[in-house]
Formats: C-alpha cells, structure tokens, sequence
C-alpha cells in the first residue's frame, strides 16, 4: 500500500510543480491544467517508472493473496449449462430445446 500512496504523490506532487510553473507562464488556468496533465503524464511514465513497478507489483501481491483467500471461481450458470448437455448426449438428442432449458430454470 505504501508505494502506491507514494506513487500517487509524486505523480499529483509532479502535476501541481507543471502547472504552477505553467500558470506562472501566463497561459492560463484552465491550458494550463490540460497541459500540465499532459506533460505530467509524460514525465511521469519517463521518470517514475521503477516507482511505478514496485507499486504494481504490491498490487498483484496483493490481488494474489485475495485469490488464494477466495478459492477457485465457480461459475453456476456455466455448470448448469455443461449438466444440460450432459444430460441431452446421455439421452441421445445433441443439444435440449430453448423450450427446455426454459423450464429448467425456473
């Protein structure tokens, strides 16, 4: 967590530095704002990039360990669907009427 505050920082730290200098520029508030996000963004993706890895490594750390907790993803409505076709080849027809699956379901 602590590198992506650090990362979010540096990079809203980088955008209020561009456009003060812009404003002080006599540009405008409003260019200055599109152009300092802009030139932020650009800055940004040269310079803090080792900054930025570590803080999207801490969040697939994280996202792992939220997985791990969780277990594997049973989609339902996929395994009632393969018992479906299971159950219409074991019968001999190839795949149930819409009518079928219709009334199952419910």
């Amino acid at each position: 967590m602590r590198e992506m505050v650090v990362y979010a920082v540096l990079r809203l730290a980088l955008f209020g530095a561009v456009w003060w200098l812009l404003t002080l520029l006599d540009i405008g508030v409003m260019l200055a704002g599109v152009l300092a996000a802009l030139l932020s963004m650009l800055v940004s993706i040269l310079v803090l990039d080792k900054v930025r890895d570590r803080a999207a490594m801490r969040w697939k750390d994280a996202d792992d360990r939220r997985r791990a907790k969780r277990g594997p993803m049973v989609d339902e409505d996929a395994e009632h669907e393969d018992a479906l076709l299971d159950s219409a080849e074991s019968s001999g027809r190839e795949e149930p009427s819409d009518h079928q699956a219709g009334q199952q379901q419910h």
